[in-house]
C-alpha cells in the first residue's frame, strides 16, 4: 500500500483542493501519512498570492527534495496549486527532484498523473488551464471535525490590478446549489457542525450560472442540514451585498453575524487605480446599513498598504477611516509587487521602509480599536465553540465573531471537563486587544 503526505499551503480554498486530493487517493487504495519521509509521495499544495507565500512554497519543496536525497530516496514529489501553475517550467528546470508538476484545475485527476508517471517514470508536467468537473468528488478533511470548508465558486473576474489570482484559477465559475448542498450534507454527517462558506468572491454566487445573485439561497438550503448550527461566509465584495443577503443574516439564526468585507482601501483614487467597483461613500453606506439593519453584527476587513501612488495624505485618510469606524477585525497587508499584475506597472511604487512605516501605523491604531471593542463584551454571554483544552481548567474556543486562524479567540475557565467542538455558554470577565477571557455558564 503506498503512503502520501500532504503539505497544504495557503488559503482555505487551496486547503480544500488538498482534501478533494487526499480523498480520490485514498478511495484508490493510498495510505495518508503524517510523516514525509515515510511517504511514497510527498504532495505540494502550493500559493502564489504574494512573494512571501512564494518563498514559503519553494522553501517547502526545498525540504522534501532534502528529504527525498538524504532520508527517503524511493519517495517522489508532487507539487500542485499556485506556484505549480504560475511557475511550472521553471520549477521542473529549477528543482529536478520534483516529479509531478500539476496547476491549479488539475487536483481533480491526481490519480491520473500519479497512474502517467508510474507507467513512464519521467517529469509529469500539465499547467493547462481546465474547467473543473462539478460531480462530488471525494472528499477527506483535514480540518478538526467540527468545522469544514465549503466552496461554492471556482475563480474570480474581478481583476483588481495587484491580484494574480484570475491569471492562476481562471474566470468566475458557480458550483451548482444542488452540489453545494450535498456536499454539506456529507460534511455535517462527519460531525461538522460550523460550516465556512468560501469562494474568492462568494456574494457573485450565481451570477454566472443562474443570471442572479443566489448566495442567499445557498445559506437557506444549508441550513435545513439538522446537524449544521454555525454557518459562517468568507470574502463578500463590497459592491455586491444585496438585500436578500442582508435579510438572511437578519432572520436566520444559523447564519453568523459575521460579515468579511475586503475594503482593501477607502480612499477613491486609489480603489480606481486598484479597479475596485466600489467608492467611500459606498463602502460608508454599507457600514452603516449592516449596523442599523443587523444587530451584532461583526465586520471583518482586510486593507492593503502602500498601493502604487499612495500619498501621505491618502494613508491618513485611511487611519482616519479605521478610528471613526471602529471595524471589529481587521487584516493589513503590504502591497507586494506581483509580476503578471497591471499594478506591477505602475508607476510612483512606494519604498519598503514606508510601506513598513504605514503598516505599523495602521496596525497600532487598529490595536486600540480592537481593545476598545473587546472592553465593551466584558459581562456579556456568548456561545463559544471549544476547540482545544490549554491547561488545568483553561479551554480555549471561539465565539460567532471569530473566523478559524484568523481572528482572536476566547480563554474559558471550566471545573468541568469540556468536549471539543462542543457550543456552551461562556460570560465574558476581561479581555485583551484581540483574545478574550470567560468562565463557564453551565
Amino acid at each position: 500500500m503506498k503512503k502520501i503526505y500532504m503539505h497544504s499551503l495557503g488559503c482555505s480554498k487551496n486547503l480544500v483542493d488538498s482534501e478533494h486530493m487526499v480523498g480520490i487517493l485514498e478511495k484508490k487504495g493510498f495510505k495518508t501519512t503524517d510523516y514525509a519521509d515515510k511517504a511514497d509521495y510527498i504532495i505540494i499544495n502550493t500559493c502564489s498570492f504574494i512573494s512571501d507565500a512564494q518563498q514559503e512554497s519553494v522553501d517547502a519543496i526545498l525540504s522534501a527534495a532534502e528529504i527525498k536525497n538524504d532520508v527517503n530516496n524511493k519517495a517522489k514529489i508532487i507539487v500542485t496549486g499556485c506556484l505549480a501553475q504560475r511557475f511550472g517550467e521553471e520549477l521542473a528546470k529549477e528543482i529536478p527532484e520534483v516529479d509531478i508538476i500539476v496547476g491549479t484545475s488539475g487536483f481533480d485527476k491526481i490519480d491520473d498523473y500519479i497512474e502517467k508517471y508510474e507507467s513512464s517514470k519521467e517529469l509529469v508536467v500539465d499547467v493547462n488551464m481546465q474547467d473543473l468537473d462539478d460531480e462530488s468528488l471525494p472528499r477527506n478533511t483535514l480540518t478538526e471535525e467540527w468545522y469544514a470548508y465549503l466552496k461554492i465558486a471556482e475563480g474570480c473576474s474581478n481583476n483588481c490590478t495587484y491580484c494574480v489570482i484570475p491569471k492562476l484559477r481562471g474566470p468566475y465559475k458557480s458550483r451548482k446549489i444542488e452540489k453545494i448542498v450535498e456536499e454539506a450534507r456529507e460534511l455535517a454527517e462527519n460531525g461538522a457542525k460550523e460550516i465556512i462558506i468560501i469562494a474568492q468572491d462568494t456574494s457573485k454566487y450565481g451570477v454566472d450560472l443562474y443570471g442572479e445573485k443566489k448566495l442567499h439561497e445557498v445559506i437557506r438550503r444549508i441550513s435545513e442540514i439538522e446537524e449544521i448550527q454555525w454557518i459562517r461566509i468568507h470574502y463578500l465584495y463590497p459592491e455586491d451585498i444585496y438585500d436578500e443577503l442582508i435579510n438572511e443574516f437578519k432572520n436566520n439564526s444559523k447564519l453568523l453575524k459575521y460579515f468579511d468585507i475586503p475594503l482593501q482601501h477607502v480612499n477613491d483614487r486609489i480603489l480606481k487605480r486598484m479597479n475596485r467597483n466600489t467608492n467611500k461613500q459606498q463602502i460608508v453606506d454599507l457600514i452603516n446599513k449592516i449596523r442599523t439593519e443587523v444587530e451584532g453584527a461583526v465586520i471583518r476587513t482586510s486593507l492593503i498598504t502602500g498601493f502604487p501612488g499612495e500619498t501621505q495624505e491618502e494613508h491618513e485618510e485611511l487611519l482616519k477611516f479605521l478610528q471613526e469606524y471602529k471595524l471589529d477585525r481587521v487584516g493589513i497587508f503590504k502591497y507586494s509587487r506581483e509580476e503578471d499584475t497591471p499594478a506591477y506597472r505602475l508607476p510612483e511604487q512606494i519604498e519598503e521602509e514606508i510601506k513598513d512605516q504605514r503598516h505599523d501605523e495602521l496596525m497600532e491604531l487598529q490595536q486600540g480599536v480592537s481593545y476598545e471593542n473587546n472592553l465593551a463584551n466584558i459581562g456579556k454571554i456568548f456561545d463559544v465553540l471549544i476547540e482545544e483544552k490549554d491547561v488545568e481548567n483553561i479551554w480555549v474556543g471561539r465565539t460567532y465573531m471569530d473566523s478559524i486562524d484568523i481572528d482572536g479567540c476566547v480563554y474559558v475557565t471550566s471545573d468541568e471537563d469540556l468536549e471539543l467542538g462542543g457550543i456552551y455558554k461562556v460570560k465574558i470577565n476581561d479581555v485583551m486587544e484581540y483574545d478574550m477571557m470567560g468562565d463557564i455558564i453551565l
